[in-house]
């Protein structure tokens, strides 16, 4: 096992990563308030990884109220938050019972949403089942809902006390979500990391195959980079908002293709190459760089493109981005391959990189 801090004073709290975390009480009962825990899941989830927390938290002497959600980011709204609060109220859930989100990055959010609003705050634990939730969304208190007209839109910040990365539940993740996981770690090397990028173009196969010392590495790597850039800068006012490099566009994507149709990090993958795209046509980086993007995310197993919702579509859909600063969208792009910048965009090379840039859905 490993263990990394993010240092956020009093909010500071351990991320654990190795395998069968999840049998490992002693991880858990230090930030348990109370003997009792909700935890809350989905029907893929529950059925491989449900039992086995429930029977460590069992020998706790823990009394368990299971809450199993339908799967998919198509219910990451709020009429599924609505049915965590009900059962929740039902059973005079009290502000000392934590809440334990066992699964993935839709999971997460919506287990950490209704943490930090049930009852004004409640404790919660991240127990990432998915790649991308294990190097990205489990990390950094960022919790929310999506809404008809954006993604990510309604949410707070708010931490977990812990979180709990058994590399385990790897081995039952399909290879799509597996390849999803991947454009959040090749993210970390594009806007902060050169020598990771580098590590990943000449590793990629490996992480894959599933090797598990590689899978190990990338997980650690990605985790130590989140953790710095939220230690310095919690609540997005600066350089956290690097780490939506891709996400302007991705969102967007998700938005225009009826969430869930792609992957939050195939969206992610193709709202990277855009954005690459874009910042070549700035004059930032070169025709060569693009191409080692965009064959990374090949290698990934991921799009080297984005699909084409239309100009007007992709500029609506971005109006709503949450870096939009008095009507004017800011975009994360890139000034060299392991440097980002948070930057507006010219009109001509922006609708350049929309029209010229996209596949047919």
């Amino acid at each position: 096992m490993q263990t990394l801090n993010v240092d956020l004073g009093e909010r500071s709290y351990p991320i654990h990563i190795g395998a069968k975390l999840l049998d490992q009480a002693a991880l858990l009962e230090p930030h348990l308030a109370q003997k009792r825990v909700a935890i809350i899941t989905n029907t893929t989830v529950a059925p491989l990884y449900l039992d086995q927390l429930s029977d460590t938290l069992t020998r706790l002497s823990v009394d368990i109220l299971p809450i199993v959600l339908p799967d998919g980011e198509a219910y990451k709204n709020g009429e599924t938050l609505n049915s965590i609060y009900d059962t929740l109220l039902k059973h005079r859930c009290e502000r000392k019972t934590t809440l334990i989100a066992l699964g993935g990055g839709v999971i997460g959010d919506l287990t950490g949403y209704a943490a930090a609003s049930y009852l004004r705050g409640v404790p919660f634990i991240q127990a990432p089942t998915t790649l991308l939730a294990q190097v990205d969304s489990s990390v950094g208190g960022k919790t929310g809902i999506n809404h008809p007209l954006g993604k990510n839109m309604i949410g707070a910040f708010y931490q977990p006390r812990v979180v709990l990365a058994d590399t385990a539940t790897l081995d039952t993740l399909p290879d799509r979500e597996l390849s999803a996981g991947l454009a959040e770690i090749i993210k970390y090397g594009l806007i902060r990391d050169l020598p990771f990028f580098e590590w990943l173009e000449s590793n990629m196969g490996k992480l894959r195959a599933r090797n598990k010392e590689a899978l190990a590495y990338a997980i650690h790597r990605s985790c130590q980079n989140k953790a710095a850039v939220v230690a310095a800068d919690e609540r997005e006012g600066g350089v956290r908002a690097l780490l939506n490099l891709g996400h302007t566009f991705g969102h967007a994507i998700e938005a225009g293709m009826g969430y869930g149709n792609w992957l939050h990090g195939e969206a992610v993958a193709g709202g990277t190459v855009l954005a690459a795209d874009l910042s070549c046509r700035m004059g930032w980086i070169s025709e060569h760089d693009v191409d080692r993007v965009r064959a990374l995310f090949r290698l990934a197993g991921l799009p080297d493109n984005a699909p084409d919702l239309g100009v007007e579509a992709y500029l609506d859909y971005m109006g709503l981005d949450k870096k939009v600063e008095e009507g004017k969208i800011r975009f994360v792009l890139l000034k060299s391959i392991g440097e980002a910048v948070v930057s507006g965009a010219p009109t001509g090379p922006l609708a350049a990189a929309l029209s010229g840039f996209v596949q047919t859905p």
